[in-house]
């Protein structure tokens, strides 16, 4: 027969074990959460990558980044010059991995011939499949609408119609698309606004969402209540900055509380964010205040 002493005693090692099991989870959880890894958005550093795109993508490397999301290339076309498969090589070859594109949405006109010997930038309204056959050649996960023209009730119903048949070929394919927002897509159109108007017209399994904090706040949104509103369906972040003027700056030295949107992150289905600044005065340096930010803050 157990002792009241001895009972006491073991039941306060299990309570102690129990409070040590739950510290040991909360530290991996943290930890695990730090160890998630830092991704780019190419648009922030286009010129460099247009001038020397090997060298631009060692020095991104060098900071930290490990996730591309590349953009469109005005100068070279392509893949900053290169096909989707070469310019995968590159960047594995930097330790880096490519994740997803961007591309321009329905436009209202079909693309028009080039200037200047320019070379075309494809969209997805004349261009989808193409876009597909390449972000699929190039190993990609992601392909993702940079944005649309929102003005006009035709402007909505070419859009819900080029992202369904979109999202069917990037299924075939084995790839998700996702739709970027600026602020836009919180303000009406034809008594509709178009963040609610493509989550109740496209399905989830067609769509996703790369969620641009910075925009979404400027637009009066809430990044967190979004998550819990649609949880699941913010695979992608744009982490961006931004002052009380509402001017892009490094991520850190504006107005945007991160923590309590990565404490979000397994609420909004996110698996990666791309560090972004639009219009950056000096974008690699720039780009590395906002890694060593995001560091301080303790997300990565």
């Amino acid at each position: 027969m157990i002792s009241r002493r001895t009972f006491l005693r073991n039941s306060g090692a299990l309570a102690l074990g129990s409070v040590l099991a739950t510290d040991v989870v909360a530290n991996a959880t943290a930890l695990l959460a730090k160890a998630r890894p830092a991704g780019i958005q190419l648009y922030t550093v286009m010129a460099s990558m247009e001038e020397n795109a090997d060298a631009t993508l060692k020095r991104i490397a060098a900071i930290g980044y490990k996730e591309l999301e590349s953009a469109f290339s005005r100068k070279l076309g392509g893949y900053y010059g290169l096909k989707p498969k070469e310019f995968a090589a590159k960047a594995k070859e930097h330790g880096l991995t490519w994740r997803s594109h961007h591309i321009g949405g329905a436009r209202r006109k079909p693309t028009a011939g080039t200037t200047n010997n320019a070379p075309a930038v494809i969209n997805l309204r004349d261009n989808y499949q193409q876009a597909v056959d390449e972000a699929a050649e190039g190993g990609l996960k992601y392909l993702v609408c940079a944005g649309t023209p929102l003005e006009t009730a035709e402007d909505l119903k070419l859009a819900v119609d080029t992202f369904t048949k979109t999202g069917e070929a990037c299924r075939k394919a084995g790839l998700t698309f996702a739709y970027h927002n600026h602020t836009k897509e919180f303000e009406k159109v034809d008594d509709k606004i178009p963040f609610e108007l493509f989550f109740s017209e496209i399905s989830p399994d067609l769509m996703k969402w790369e969620l641009d904090l910075a925009w979404a706040v400027k637009a009066g949104a809430d990044p967190v209540a979004l998550f819990k509103k649609h949880p699941g369906r913010f695979p992608l972040w744009h982490v961006k900055d931004i002052t009380t003027e509402q001017k892009p700056v490094e991520v850190g030295a504006g107005i945007i509380d991160f923590k309590p949107i990565f404490a979000a992150a397994k609420t909004s289905g996110m698996e990666y964010f791309f560090v972004e600044q639009d219009a950056a005065p000096s974008p690699l340096e720039n780009v590395a205040t906002s890694f060593a930010n995001l560091k301080k803050t303790g997300v990565i």
